[in-house]
């Protein structure tokens, strides 16, 4: 079993910046894909940016220029720096880990990011 934990959220003033931090620990073989993923309340869960083992990035077009998405895979750790946040990044961030193929089979229990206008 990998157990992902979460940190860094809280509540930030529209343009202001927060740094997310998510850490695996347990049983982990090797971690693969690895991203964050975000929900609003009434809204789906919606990706916001994922990076490979390599470190290969990919992110929402909602959040390209203002996220980015990092890993130290010495630590199992991946980060997701947030910039210039808006009202609408409001929600609870998840992360998320593969460790078969590209399938994100491990999830944290999520930290709430709240942006006031």
């Amino acid at each position: 079993q990998v157990q992902l934990i979460e940190s860094g959220g809280g509540l930030v003033q529209a343009g202001g910046s927060l740094r997310l931090s998510c850490a695996a620990s347990g049983s982990i073989v090797r971690l693969n894909g690895m991203g964050w993923f975000r929900q609003a309340p009434g809204k789906q869960r919606e990706r916001v940016a994922t990076i490979t083992r390599g470190g290969s990035t990919n992110a929402a077009d909602s959040v390209k220029g203002r996220f980015t998405i990092s890993r130290d895979n010495a630590k199992n750790t991946v980060y997701l720096q947030m910039n210039s946040l808006k009202p609408e990044d409001t929600a609870v961030y998840v992360c998320a880990a593969a460790t078969i193929g590209d399938l994100y089979n491990y999830w944290g229990q999520g930290t709430q990011v709240t942006v006031s206008s």
